[in-house]
């Protein structure tokens, strides 16, 4: 039987978990597939996917530091990925056209309300950072429709720059950007969006932000418990929670998106869910 061709294409890509998630997924559900890892050239990005679409390849995730250029690439972007700014998902349509999309907001999301079982809706949230991962992420929370969202970053102005943007998708949610040093908690929510636990570093957030019915999810994972929960967990957050299960479910998103099948992801969790230390 032929089967059809997926991968993950970033630089690095050798320590990727996609393959491992998607060959489960394909097993689970009986669908014909392989997914594969390609470490594409920095400077040869769209010349690596426009090859593999050529030889027949059916999707494509995207990872650092590609993500941008993947949006810049695709012929029509979907409206999660048009406000993301970038594109962890691509594919042709009927006519050839190369589509891209954004599932690591609905990945977070679906890993926060379905398997934690954590309410977005009326809560107050935190959110470190204002990166891409941030930009990926808050347009799906905003449509939870919490309470209030502060952004907060070293540099204000980026922060202000996503509440900007995000004006118009905030509705009802009072939607804000602070330093670190001066967010005024606690909060129900946090999400670290910083890569500040990949350097083994804490962003500088008071303790005030913390109670004992916190929530803090870290969109990082390591083989342990990562230094941002670590550091939550010893200010008494109700739970911690890492980027496991973010990676698993906007995994099953893209799977969905290309197969039209929803594999079961709870399964898969907990073959990937590293040890917490």
């Amino acid at each position: 039987m032929h089967n059809d061709l997926y991968a993950v294409v970033g630089n690095p890509v050798s320590h990727s978990k996609s393959p491992r998630i998607h060959g489960l997924f394909a097993a689970q559900t009986g669908e014909a597939m392989e997914y594969t890892a390609i470490q594409a050239p920095l400077e040869e990005f769209a010349e690596t996917v426009r090859g593999f679409f050529a030889q027949g390849g059916k999707g494509l995730n995207v990872t650092v530091p590609f993500k941008e250029q993947a949006w810049e690439l695709a012929d029509v972007r979907s409206d999660r990925a048009q406000k993301a700014g970038a594109a962890n998902t691509l594919y042709l349509d009927e006519s050839g056209r190369l589509m891209a999309d954004n599932t690591d907001g609905a990945g977070l999301v679906r890993d926060l309300t379905y398997n934690a079982g954590v309410s977005l809706r009326d809560r107050k949230i935190l959110i470190l950072g204002a990166g891409g991962a941030v930009r990926g992420v808050l347009g799906p929370i905003l449509a939870e429709q919490p309470a209030e969202v502060t952004i907060a970053n070293r540099t204000v102005v980026k922060a202000q720059g996503l509440v900007s943007l995000f004006a118009d998708d905030a509705g009802n949610t009072s939607l804000g950007a602070a330093g670190f040093a001066t967010v005024k908690g606690p909060f129900d929510i946090i999400v670290n969006g910083t890569s500040a636990s990949l350097m083994g570093d804490l962003p500088p957030v008071p303790d005030t932000a913390i109670s004992d019915r916190t929530v803090v999810y870290d969109m990082m994972y390591a083989a342990s418990t990562t230094p941002f929960n670590k550091w939550a967990r010893e200010q008494g957050a109700e739970k911690v929670l890492d980027g496991v299960g973010m990676l698993i479910e906007q995994a099953a998103e893209s799977f969905r998106i290309w197969r039209g099948v929803s594999p079961d992801t709870k399964t898969v969790m907990q073959e990937l869910r590293p040890p917490m230390a």
